[in-house]
Formats: structure tokens, C-alpha cells, sequence
């Protein structure tokens, strides 16, 4: 028989949880198992913190209603079917203090997604299955200009987290010549986030290229350890900068987001002078809210100041004239404009 649900006092909201004794996360060798309703309550001890990623942005649910487990499925946009899927609507029954913003996708099709405007809608969406939150990279205020340029150091095969953290102290010093200040984070798994609060007055594809330019100069710095090819064909024992998280409808987990892997890591920020020294099986459910209370929210510095991406949209159009042209976008958009052939390389005719 399932549990009586509990209710729960976040920010001054009652947050009902049913089934609150299902397990969530196996345990493992190093970690207890973890309730759906340890879940709520972690996400209700960092619902303060997180606003900073969150608030007034429109927001993807990674829901994984029957916990996460060894082989589960992720449903896809070509099978809907799964024991995990990506919520781009609001869900049915949702209550009344949950917001929306409408969104459009690449497609043309618009929904409206959950936009957080206070900690009870984290802990409310953990009630329904979420594991990780996927936030927009804009405010609900103004959907189609970013105010988040967001740098994704993604370890391929061969490497690991200290190649990222190898790859992040370059990047650190060339968002220090350009006067710019990057907050890292765990992706919570091999990889490094790097976020830069932007002035919301480029477009989505703007934002793109700047991503482009940056990744390019770190590949001129670092040859043979960085790369920006979008095919992993062409990427060998590198980190990819994946230039295509700054595309319409492309999110990251966000800070403090937990990920669905054994053990409950969690996307922690980092100050710089640690990032040589974490290591992300240590940031997990278990640990992350009491370093939240030792250290504060290494984010909230945040939107104190906005940079402008002149400098990086001008060494784009550097490099075009240099013969470097657009990437290629994910397999899932519509051709875009100026994008080259989306073909495999190995795939391609001569």
C-alpha cells in the first residue's frame, strides 16, 4: 500500500507529495537510496538559490515519473513512449501559481512551458516526476533576445572532467581579455558550464554565432585538445564546444538541477579558484544543500552586470571572411539560413 501523501511549507505554499517513500535513485555503493520525497525537499532547500537560473524563464521538465533506473528509456519527439520524457507544455492539473510563458519552437509551433516565479514551483514539479529543470536562456518578458550566453565544455571519449577543467582555465583567460565574467558550474556529469550574463539585444542565431567565435579562438589556443565539429565523427579525444546549446530551443540543466544518474549528482556552481580541485561525484542530494549554506550562492552575482558580445559577433564575421562559414544545427531544426550541408562527413557524396 502507498503512503498517505505529506505536505510540505515551501516559501509559504503547501506542496502536497504523494507516494513520498518511492525510491527515485537506487542506492549505490557510496549513496543511500533517495524518496520522491527527499527530492521535493532537496529542491525546496535550493528553491531560493535556484531562482537565479530560473525565474521568469521558460522552463523544460525532465520528468522521470518511475524514478531513474538502469535502462530506463528517454521518449524522443519520433517515440513518445518512455519511463522518462521532456515536459514542453505546462502539465494537466497544474496549480494556479504556476505560471507560464509561451514560447516558439524552430518548427514555428509555440507551447506555453512553465516559467518559475517562486521556489514552490520547483518543489511542485519534483512532485511530478522532474529530475532536472531546462531553463530558456530569456525572460518571459522578451522570449526572442537571450540575456544567457552559455558555453558548454563537453568531454568526448578518451577524455574526462579534468580535460574540461583543463579546457575551462583557458576559457576563463580569454573571458578575461574580453572583459567578460563567466560563472562555471558541473554539468553534473564529465563536463563544465560556463555562463555569461548578456545584454537581451541579439537574436538566438546572434548568440549562436558568438558561441561559434569562442569556440573557435579556444580550438586556435588549445589545437588537437578542442573542438567545434558538430559531427563526433570529425571530434576524436577532444572537448566539444557545443556551440548549438545557444540555439532556439536548446537548454541546459540548470544550476542546482539534479541529473538522473546513480548516486543524485546535482549542477553545482563553482568558484574559479576550486574548479582545478572538484570533482562531481562529491556534489550530489546528499552534500550540495550544506555547501549552499557554507559557501552562498555562487551565482548571485549574476545579473548585477550585462556584457555585450560585439567583440565575439565581430571575430565571426572575421572568420567568414577568412572562409569559416556557419555550423551545422542539431538534425531536428528546419534548414536554417547559411547553415552549410547538414550531411555526415563519411555520409556526404563528392
Amino acid at each position: 500500500m502507498a503512503a498517505e501523501a505529506v505536505e510540505l511549507e515551501v516559501s509559504g505554499r503547501e506542496v502536497r507529495v504523494s507516494n513520498p517513500g518511492r525510491i527515485i535513485f537506487p542506492a549505490t555503493e557510496d549513496a543511500a537510496a533517495v524518496t520522491k520525497l527527499e527530492v521535493v525537499e532537496y529542491y525546496a532547500a535550493v528553491g531560493d538559490a535556484m531562482m537565479v537560473a530560473l525565474r521568469e524563464r521558460p522552463t523544460t521538465l525532465e520528468r522521470w515519473p518511475k524514478g531513474v533506473f538502469e535502462g530506463a528509456v528517454i521518449a524522443t519527439r519520433q517515440d513518445n513512449r518512455g519511463d522518462a520524457f521532456y515536459q514542453k507544455r505546462i502539465p494537466q492539473g497544474a496549480p494556479p501559481w504556476v505560471e507560464t510563458a509561451r514560447i516558439q519552437f524552430p518548427s514555428g509551433r509555440s507551447a506555453d512551458e512553465v516559467c518559475p516565479t517562486e521556489p514552490a514551483v520547483m518543489a511542485w514539479a519534483a512532485h511530478m516526476g522532474t529530475i532536472t529543470f531546462h531553463p530558456w536562456p530569456v525572460r518571459r518578458r522578451d522570449v526572442d533576445h537571450p540575456d544567457e550566453l552559455r558555453i558548454d565544455l563537453d568531454p568526448q571519449p578518451g577524455t574526462d572532467f579534468a580535460d574540461a577543467v583543463r579546457v575551462a582555465a583557458v576559457a576563463r583567460e580569454l573571458l578575461e581579455e574580453l572583459a567578460i565574467t563567466g560563472y562555471p558550474k558541473t554539468s553534473g556529469g564529465r563536463g563544465l558550464h560556463i555562463y555569461v550574463r548578456i545584454e537581451p539585444r541579439w537574436t538566438f542565431t546572434d548568440v549562436r554565432h558568438a558561441a561559434i567565435a569562442f569556440g573557435r579562438e579556444l580550438e586556435r589556443r588549445m589545437p588537437g585538445d578542442v573542438t567545434t565539429a558538430w559531427w563526433k565523427e570529425q571530434r576524436g579525444e577532444t572537448v566539444f564546444v557545443d556551440y548549438n546549446q545557444n540555439a532556439r530551443d536548446r537548454t541546459i540543466a540548470s544550476a542546482y538541477s539534479l541529473r538522473p544518474r546513480p548516486g543524485a549528482p546535482v549542477s553545482t556552481p563553482l568558484r574559479w579558484d576550486e574548479v582545478d580541485a572538484a570533482d562531481p561525484r562529491d556534489l550530489t542530494l546528499h552534500t550540495v544543500p550544506a555547501r549552499l549554506q557554507e559557501v552562498g550562492n555562487l551565482m548571485a552575482g549574476m545579473d548585477d552586470r550585462a556584457f555585450s558580445l560585439e567583440t565575439l559577433l565581430e571575430w565571426y564575421e572575421r572568420d567568414q571572411h577568412r572562409g569559416l562559414g556557419d555550423m551545422p544545427y542539431p538534425p531536428e531544426y528546419p534548414k536554417m539560413p547559411g547553415e552549410p550541408k547538414r550531411v555526415q562527413p563519411s555520409k556526404a557524396r563528392p
